[in-house]
């Protein structure tokens, strides 16, 4: 672990942002959290924090530059931002592609402009997504009884494929991806940009339309019921909470060699996961089938994303080791135990 730093974290109340900040408060970093409190489970993730240690919160949006200026005039000595803020659906994007524009894309240009203009010396990390390539129709897939998977890419997807943006999520999150990395670029800021894949864990309030391990894990634990968009077999590498704010940490720690680049960070080829073995493996943890049901294909849906995590593995030392099977118990295990959260939550 890097010595004690101060951390800001945008949207630090969220599923990825409280994990990391439990994280980083455990191993003597000062932290402040900036959320505006909209996500759902957000507040119950606060209180949560709360009870782990001592930090600094802040109510704001990163849609307000006005906001985002007072936070750092008070906080120009953070060592590091973690931009974890965003809107994180397709479906939502493309029912409101304004409002999704202005948080993923605006809020996160707004974020580095407060960077650039208050805290230079920074390390920005900004939490960008596989979307960024778009539907991958380019990668020849084949199809089993169970997933599609890559013809010829043993590895997953590198960083050197083309960026195609597809649906206004991908547009948006694109957008402030090059943000981030031409502010490196042309400002000579430390940024680094992680191309993230599936990411699950305890303390996420996973929806239809976003987190669909949790969200597959909630349901399957209430007997709610569940739509699979497709045929079920498209394929993601999930990763493990924990794994990623270890990629966080280890990307400060060499951000000498990470400074201006863009990483796929994801479970890698090891780690993968169609949507059918994954309800599969929620039936054998349940003990009893599970009800679902299939309509269309949604925009923009990769049949098969894997990342190749060989850069990151080299370049910073770093790979998961939290494997599919194991993170999906713990998941199971802790949406069973804190079933109550989601009772009664739309």
């Amino acid at each position: 672990m890097v010595q004690q730093m101060k951390w800001l974290i945008t949207g630090g109340a969220g599923f990825i942002g409280c994990n990391a900040a439990r994280r980083l408060m455990e191993a003597g970093h000062r932290v402040v959290v900036f959320d505006n409190l909209s996500r759902r489970g957000a507040s119950e993730n606060l209180a949560w924090l709360r009870e782990h240690g001592e930090f600094s919160f802040i109510k704001g949006d990163v849609r307000d530059f006005g906001q985002l200026e007072q936070v750092f005039r008070e906080h120009q000595d953070a060592d590091v931002v973690l931009h974890l803020a965003a809107q994180v659906a397709v479906t939502t994007s493309v029912q409101n592609p304004r409002e999704d524009f202005d948080i993923n894309a605006l809020g996160t240009f707004n974020v580095c402009e407060a960077v650039r203009l208050y805290a230079p010396h920074t390390v920005l990390l900004n939490a960008s997504t596989n979307k960024v390539y778009g539907e991958l129709g380019q990668a020849k897939v084949e199809e089993s009884s169970s997933r599609y998977r890559y013809v010829d890419l043993p590895h997953g997807i590198p960083e050197t494929l083309s960026i195609d943006f597809h649906s206004p999520y991908g547009c948006s999150k694109g957008a402030g991806d090059q943000y981030v990395k031409d502010y490196g670029r042309i400002y000579g800021l430390k940024t680094v940009n992680f191309r993230q894949s599936c990411i699950y864990g305890p303390r996420q309030f996973g929806i239809e339309d976003q987190g669909w391990v949790a969200w597959f894990a909630i349901a399957s634990v209430l007997g709610q019921p569940i739509t699979i968009y497709g045929d079920g077999k498209q394929v993601r590498d999930v990763l493990y909470i924990d794994d990623l704010v270890d990629c966080y940490v280890k990307a400060v720690e060499h951000i000498g060699r990470a400074a201006g680049k863009s990483y796929n960070i994801g479970g890698g080829p090891a780690n993968t996961l169609s949507l059918l073995e994954l309800l599969g493996m929620l039936r054998e943890l349940l003990g009893k089938k599970l009800q679902y049901t299939f309509s269309d294909w949604r925009p923009g849906d990769q049949r098969v994303f894997v990342c190749d995590i060989r850069k990151a593995r080299e370049d910073l030392g770093w790979q998961p080791h939290v494997g599919a099977k194991e993170g999906v118990e713990r998941l199971f295990r802790w949406v069973r135990d804190n079933r109550s959260l989601f009772i009664g939550v739309p």
